[in-house]
């Protein structure tokens, strides 16, 4: 007879398996199978897979025999009653088994890979189709999928899940990573524990369809002085006007995983005038007139970038309305239409009325290829105009803006945190001869990777969580080995050497900024 193909994928391991039932028969009894080992695990509280494999085995044998007592008893009356002691038998069995198998505890646990169940979030400037597309899923809703967040925040925790996510459909408390983490975090964090208690970094998708707000982020002293300032005012946090949602500050790393157009740092004051000069050549008198303070504060020998957005931001608002409507035409009136004309057009149409629709007169723009990514530290101002890329930064919600939004501007506490100086990120580009690239960013929070298949050891021994952008991962534990698809992410805790990475595939890996000793180094291509 012909054999039949099926891939058993529970607990963290996969086995491909031929036999000669048919398809249906085989898909029904690894649904079996997987529904009991969800029952131990909500049962009994078991975690080691090992541990739940071994009792869903017995127990499902436990049933066999039952069956075919009672098939051989057909006319009693009464069948027999499951007097659960094959449960407390395997469970007397189960107690033991770490010692017998010579697996400690705690030491297990550490090895264990956790597949991620990741929060939406969901913004009018998000996309309904680049998340969906990199996670390989439908978008019934056809709400614009803004970021997808992979971590610990509180405002959008990852869940742990078991084998498929499809296994997990119907379930609605999924355990959090980071009620995982709290329980022991030297186990999970490794030496990082010693410095932090949770997961010191947010990982995201985000997919931008529209422009994101211009903002910048504090440092950690202005953060803490923020956060105790709004406190002793009694802002309250959910507040429309709280600009420091905690102590901490807001690092970045931005990598594109589609050509991505960002703005970041100020230009030189004389590159600002030039630009501004030809943008509004074709301009009215009144309209050119009324720009006229823009001009002249690139002009002062002191602070000028921070005179210059001052003058901007103050802008009356008949002054604003003629900029915009002017800023619409002009892409479509100039014959060297160039990314600044076309993106002022464009911002104007969003944002009416906004006198930052001028950015990127001001702001230097940046095209990013993909795998190219840009690193931002406190005091930046910038936005994210378009495009799918991973982001990477410290656990902050602290944010002030600067324009290109209807939320709330507070421009003298903007004006505290910016670094009116000119600033262009360098733009870093992976070795493509290289298996791993690790982003060279001097950050104590996080470190950025990305990895391309092949028989690899992961470097990384503090915490991480992985994101698989393309083809299939192979990660083979020492006790384990768990299959990712394009899409999926997990959790590894600390552990050095632990993991073997192997597949055609390309991920990126959050890791802590506790770098390995080959830290910003690339393995080439054998």
């Amino acid at each position: 007879m012909p054999k039949n193909e099926l891939l058993i994928d529970v607990l963290g391991c996969s086995i491909q398996i031929s036999a000669e039932e048919d398809q249906e028969y085989l898909q029904n009894l690894l649904k079996t199978y997987k529904q009991k080992i969800e029952d131990i695990r909500k049962n009994t509280g078991l975690k080691d897979p090992v541990k739940i494999a071994v009792l869903a085995g017995f127990l499902l044998c436990d049933e066999l025999e039952k069956t075919r007592r009672n098939a051989g008893n057909a006319n009693t009356a009464v069948q027999d009653e499951d007097t659960g002691e094959a449960e407390l038998l395997t469970m007397n069995l189960i107690s033991r088994l770490g010692s017998l198998l010579g697996i400690e505890e705690e030491k297990q646990g550490g090895n264990e890979i956790y597949r991620l169940q990741n929060t939406v979030k969901y913004h009018d400037w998000g996309s309904m189709n680049m998340i969906p597309d990199l996670l390989e899923i439908e978008n019934e809703s056809k709400a614009p999928w803004a970021e997808l967040w992979m971590g610990v925040h509180h405002e959008g925790p990852s869940r742990i899940i078991s084998g498929d996510l499809r296994d997990n459909a119907g379930q609605e408390e999924l355990p959090l990573l980071s009620d995982l983490i709290s329980k022991n975090p030297r186990l999970y964090l490794g030496r990082q524990a010693k410095k932090y208690s949770t997961l010191p970094f947010l990982f995201k998708i985000l997919a931008a369809e529209k422009p994101l707000s211009i903002q910048a982020h504090p440092n950690l002293k202005q953060a803490c002085d923020g956060w105790e300032r709004e406190n002793r005012e009694g802002i309250p946090l959910n507040s429309h006007y709280r600009n420091y949602k905690d102590i901490n500050h807001k690092p970045e790393i931005l990598c594109a995983l589609t050509p991505f157009t960002a703005m970041a740092g100020f230009r030189h004051p004389d590159e600002i005038k030039n630009l501004i000069s030809r943008f509004f050549e074709d301009a009215s008198r009144d309209l050119k007139a009324a720009v006229f303070p823009l001009f002249n504060s690139l002009d002062e020998k002191e602070t000028p970038l921070r005179k210059f957005l001052g003058a901007l931001l103050s802008l009356p608002g008949t002054t604003r309305t003629a900029l915009s409507s002017y800023a619409v035409k002009k892409a479509y009136n100039t014959k060297n239409e160039n990314d600044e004309w076309r993106l002022i057009s464009r911002f104007a149409e969003f944002f009416p009325g906004d006198p930052a629709v001028i950015s990127p007169l001001y702001l230097n723009l940046i095209n990013l290829n993909p795998g190219e990514a840009i690193f931002l530290p406190a005091g930046i101002l910038h936005a994210y105009v378009y495009g799918l890329g991973v982001e990477l930064m410290a656990n902050s919600d602290n944010v002030l803006r600067g324009g290109l939004t209807n939320k709330h501007i507070d421009i003298p506490e903007l004006f505290k945190i910016l670094e009116f100086k000119p600033f262009s990120p360098a733009v870093m580009k992976e070795n493509d001869t290289a298996n791993l690239y690790r982003y060279p960013v001097a950050c104590d929070e996080f470190s950025l990777s990305v990895m391309h298949g092949n028989n690899l050891t992961y470097p990384e021994t503090g915490p991480s969580i992985i994101l698989v952008t393309r083809g299939e991962l192979k990660i083979a534990g020492k006790n384990s080995l768990t299959i990712l698809k394009k899409g999926e992410s997990a959790f590894l805790p600390a552990n050095e050497g632990a993991y073997r990475f192997d597949g055609d595939y390309t991920l990126y890996a959050a890791g802590t900024g506790c770098a390995p000793d080959n830290a910003g180094a690339s393995i080439p291509n054998s």
